[in-house]
């Protein structure tokens, strides 16, 4: 048998067998051995020898990839990435998430232009706050210098606010783990000039808990970036941007994300309620009539909108839309009123002469390089800013009733709601129907202060006088009096409107159910300026009492009891609503018939006070 040392020794064919070799070999090993010492530094520098180095350990392995963190609670997926919301459910028993983008930045060469899918991005995008508002001229109804309802929307009045960067989406749901919620999507309104989603009034939380639904508001572009009817702009293509019609396609990209993320929030895709006050409900009933539109929303819930034209109307009121005709030459005049604001050319003449030497891409060049703000301010101050839903023929029809009528339309379940007093937030205008002046005597900025600073559990310190024209007081006086001056706008717009959509439905479906709010307990003398003028049922559909420009002449000590039982109940019908496509619930303590019954929605200073009209 081999020793170790044999076993270790070289080897080759002729030491096979010969012994004397093994042994020299062996006694070679141990001299190895023994001069090893002096190889690690035992011996002397000149040391000599065979040196055996023990063999390098092997490296260590690498450590293993640490496991990705878990996301939090709040983090959701989107088609576009991931976005975390906030926790709210200490203070108001629900989750949020907001400033989600629904689209792309619509500026530059997309300025007119439908809204393309959002940019994906990578990593957890923080949705605790909302995105910018739209691209404004200042109005009451739009945001201060702090995208918020604070004092500087006085400062504000007349003057750009918000951002061309503006599409996103704001969500709420109760902070449970329930899924299939019902949906909805709110549409602001602000006479599609302005408005914005970060307005108090609009907070869907109290909602969203009391109604156990998914509740979601989107922005769309405003004024003549969200409607503009001018030929050089018109791409082709299928995505509907010949049309104009830029702010209803914005409303269908938010449907659209709906669609493909309601499911991540809990929602339920297949049960979507699109609803709209003022021009958002005029704008979801726009979108109502549209073949783009099928398929995107199963509900509807529309607050003092319209979609007549002139021609659908009696003579003597007033239509909610005009023929594209109108949009034509108002988007011509725009484009000359720019080119001889910035210089380029003189004079209308010379403009008309500018235009038609350039071919439309250098026309389009022309206005996408138009500063935004500039831009809205040439136009507002040259009386052109009124904006609207274009009858195009191919996004919306060219008469949305007449579709209806013809059944071309999105046939769901539709809840419809006014407000008696319609008129009197309008009083500004009486001099334009007829009458011989403004029904105030203050500007929209005394106004705005006299309201933010309005304290209605305060000793009154305002009267009717300080803001009514003396021409309509007594308010109650026959004829001329404000109330029956306001009430011919209230009949001739929204009444006039109202029973021309509702009737021609009607012909095509039954489950159509109309409210009307006549709760008017606000402190003097609010409740003559204003009484249940229109957009003042907001506060009470979205439980909202807060400071906002409405609620603030709202709220009070002496009506807060009453005023609370009707939005509770006003909340739990619009649920009911959301989940069954029928309105009525027991907390309205009255049976709601479809229309033309009305359900009249008031309320003493302690109790709800609801009853139906036939």
């Amino acid at each position: 048998m081999e020793t170790e040392a044999n076993a270790r020794a070289p080897k080759g064919p002729a030491a096979a067998g010969k012994t004397a070799t093994a042994r020299a070999a062996a006694l070679a090993m141990a001299a190895a051995a023994l001069a090893a010492p002096s190889a690690c530094g035992g011996g002397g520098s000149d040391s000599s020898g065979f040196v055996f180095l023990p063999s390098a350990p092997p490296p260590a392995p690498a450590p293993a990839p640490a496991p990705p963190a878990a996301d939090g609670p709040m983090v959701r997926q989107t088609t576009a990435g991931k976005v975390e919301g906030v926790d709210d459910s200490a203070r108001t028993g629900t989750w949020f998430w907001k400033g989600i983008p629904f689209a792309k930045p619509p500026v530059g060469a997309l300025r007119w232009r439908a809204p393309a899918a959002p940019e994906p991005w990578t990593g957890i995008r923080q949705a605790s706050k909302f995105g910018n508002a739209c691209l404004q001229i200042g109005r009451i109804f739009s945001p201060g210098a702090n995208n918020t309802y604070d004092e500087t929307i006085g400062t504000m009045l007349g003057k750009p606010s918000g951002s061309e960067d503006c599409l996103f989406v704001n969500i709420w749901r109760p902070a449970t783990e329930e899924k299939n919620l019902p949906v909805l999507l709110f549409i602001h309104g602000g006479s599609n000039i302005s408005g914005y989603t970060a307005d108090p009034l609009y907070d869907s939380a109290a909602l969203a808990k009391a109604a156990n639904a998914v509740v979601i508001t989107a922005s769309y572009r405003l004024g003549i970036l969200g409607f503009l009817n001018v030929p050089q702009l018109r791409p082709g293509g299928t995505e509907g941007d010949d049309s104009g019609n830029f702010a209803l396609l914005d409303n269908m990209a938010a449907l659209r994300f709906i669609r493909d993320n309601a499911a991540s929030f809990g929602g339920d895709p297949g049960n979507v309620t699109l609803s709209g006050e003022s021009a958002g409900a005029t704008n979801l009933l726009s979108v109502m009539t549209s073949p783009m539109a099928k398929g995107l929303f199963h509900k509807a819930f529309e607050m003092s909108g319209g979609i007549s034209l002139a021609s659908n109307l009696p003579a003597g009121t007033l239509p909610s839309l005009s023929p594209a005709s109108v949009s034509l030459a108002q988007g011509e005049a725009i484009l000359e009123k720019l080119l001889v604001a910035d210089g380029t050319v003189a004079d209308a003449t010379a403009a008309k002469a500018y235009i038609a030497g350039r071919t439309p891409a250098q026309i389009a060049d022309y206005l996408r390089a138009q500063d935004g703000g500039k831009m809205l301010t040439t136009v507002v101050a040259a009386g052109l800013g009124a904006v609207g839903p274009i009858p195009d023929g191919t996004v919306i029809p060219t008469d949305p009733i007449g579709a209806i009528a013809a059944d071309q339309y999105v046939k769901v379940p539709m809840l419809s709601g006014n407000t008696r007093d319609e008129g009197k937030l309008f009083a500004s205008l009486l001099g334009t129907i007829g009458f011989p002046k403004s029904g105030w005597i203050v500007s929209d900025a005394q106004r705005f202060s006299m309201m933010f600073n309005f304290n209605p559990d305060a000793a009154p310190t305002l009267k009717v006088e300080d803001i009514i024209d003396p021409f309509y007081l007594p308010v109650d006086k026959p004829g001329t009096g404000y109330d029956a001056a306001t009430a011919l706008i209230t009949k001739g717009l929204f009444e006039a409107n109202r029973d021309n959509l509702l009737d021609t439905m009607k012909t095509r479906q039954s489950n159509i159910w109309h409210y009307r709010l006549d709760w008017a307990q606000q402190a003097a003398p609010w409740n003559d300026v204003y009484g249940a003028a229109h957009a003042f049922d907001l506060p009470f559909v979205f439980g909202n009492f807060g400071p906002s420009v409405l609620s603030n002449v709202i709220r009070g000590k002496a009506n807060e009891k009453g005023r609370l039982a009707l939005s509770n109940a006003v909340m739990a019908s619009v649920g009911a609503f959301m989940r069954k496509g029928d309105p009525n619930t027991p907390e309205l303590g009255a049976t709601w018939a479809p229309w033309p019954s009305q359900l009249l929605l008031d309320a003493t200073p302690a109790a709800t006070q609801i009853t139906l009209k036939q």
